[in-house]
């Protein structure tokens, strides 16, 4: 099958060396920066193009817009198929988004963190999929099935709960920690002793449910330890909340009072 991409950050990336990888062949890359779009279509043996309006309809069997989540409205804006299928791959974004751009559309959505030289070779990468009809699906799938064996389909409600549920996982938890290297920076302590205990939370919820492994001073109503540490971030009002938040959240999934 063949296909395009507008875009080529870290999503485009990572989908066109699959695709092209499974024998699928790229007829063009599409984007403003003319470098970037460049690079990835070299390494897609295809051609590259700096505007949208040189995107034909049965150009190719598929095409992806690998682009922010605030500029696939206004670039599908531009876009009139008829027998291309067009593909988003936002999460937090309706399929209806691209709609009136084509007459078959679909979303696939990775869940998880892509970074174009950092991402696994494994084919166990999850991915959400939503079509318009069969022939949208039977195309998308296709590609699909090249990139990851782990599909499921996931309609717009779902995949805007699923898209909060991965920011608390990705982005949040990564806030923790970076809230963790800035109180042991600011006490002169080495932020790699957290490393253990880090892998050990990691391996527990691997193991077992988060809800069931929960520890520390809010799972214990140990309102001493949790005074003390209120009383260290005294001076800094905005962790201060994070961490009254955090204890108030856990007392309450745990009917703890």
């Amino acid at each position: 099958m063949t296909f395009s991409i507008i875009g080529a950050g870290n999503i485009a990336w990572f989908f066109g060396k699959r695709l092209a990888a499974s024998g699928h062949q790229c007829k063009g890359v599409y984007g403003r920066n003319t470098a970037t779009v460049k690079e990835l279509a070299d390494a897609l043996l295809s051609q590259k193009h700096g505007e949208i309006s040189e995107i034909r309809d049965e150009d190719a069997d598929v095409c992806f817009l690998a682009v922010s989540d605030n500029a696939i409205e206004p670039i599908a804006a531009k876009l009139n198929f008829k027998k291309t299928v067009l593909v988003h791959m936002a999460g937090a974004l309706t399929t209806d988004t691209i709609k009136k751009a084509a007459k078959d559309y679909a979303v696939l959505w990775p869940i998880y963190s892509i970074l174009r030289n950092n991402t696994r070779s494994e084919r166990d990468i999850p991915i959400a999929w939503d079509v318009s009809g069969d022939r949208a699906k039977k195309y998308v799938l296709e590609m699909a099935h090249a990139i990851t064996d782990n599909l499921f389909e996931a309609k717009d409600e779902q995949r805007k709960w699923l898209h909060l549920s991965a920011v608390i996982t990705n982005n949040f938890i990564n806030h923790l920690f970076a809230i963790n290297e800035h109180i042991c920076t600011e006490n002169k302590l080495p932020a790699s002793t957290l490393q253990p205990l880090i892998k050990q939370t990691f391996d527990r919820v691997k193991a077992a449910s988060p809800f069931t492994t929960q520890t520390g001073p809010a799972m214990r109503n140990d309102n001493a330890t949790i005074e003390q540490h209120l009383k260290l971030l005294e001076q800094q009002p905005h962790l201060l909340k994070v961490y009254e938040a955090m204890t108030g959240s856990i007392k309450e999934m745990h009917g703890i009072k």
